[in-house]
């Protein structure tokens, strides 16, 4: 028995009419039933510039897992919770990024340092400089 892509779209319909309340599902037109029809089928939702879906089957356990990674621009509004995590990953982000450049920024400052000859601490060194000029030099 071959099920054609027709039948695979009522059933999708179907399957979500049979989630619902019978009074509420039975209360659909012929027309509210062919556009929400439509509305399933269109996939616009599920254009993702990054769309990542790895599955890991484990060999000895009768489930596989997946992890999906989705990026690209939210056309959703987002509730109270979602807006409060989006700031703090923006501030996590923010402070991550601060740090790398402040690292970069303090090891530049200390070659410069000390290819200029200052020695602050005497008989103190990193070794950055050492092994800077054994890298480039």
């Amino acid at each position: 028995m071959t099920v054609n892509k027709s039948d695979q779209r009522h059933a999708h319909v179907k399957q979500l009419l049979g989630k619902m309340d019978p009074e509420v599902a039975e209360s659909f037109t012929y027309k509210q039933r062919k556009a929400l029809q439509k509305a399933i089928n269109t996939r616009d939702w599920n254009n993702h510039k990054i769309d990542f879906r790895p599955t890991l089957a484990l060999p000895f356990l009768p489930w596989s897992f997946y992890f999906v990674f989705l990026g690209g621009v939210n056309k959703r509004r987002l509730s109270h919770t979602e807006r409060v995590t989006a700031a703090v990953m923006f501030l996590i982000t923010l402070f991550v990024v601060a740090m790398i450049l402040l690292g970069i920024i303090l090891v530049v400052l200390y070659l410069l340092k000390s290819w200029l000859g200052i020695d602050i601490f005497a008989n103190e060194s990193l070794g950055l400089w050492d092994q800077f000029k054994e890298l480039f030099m």
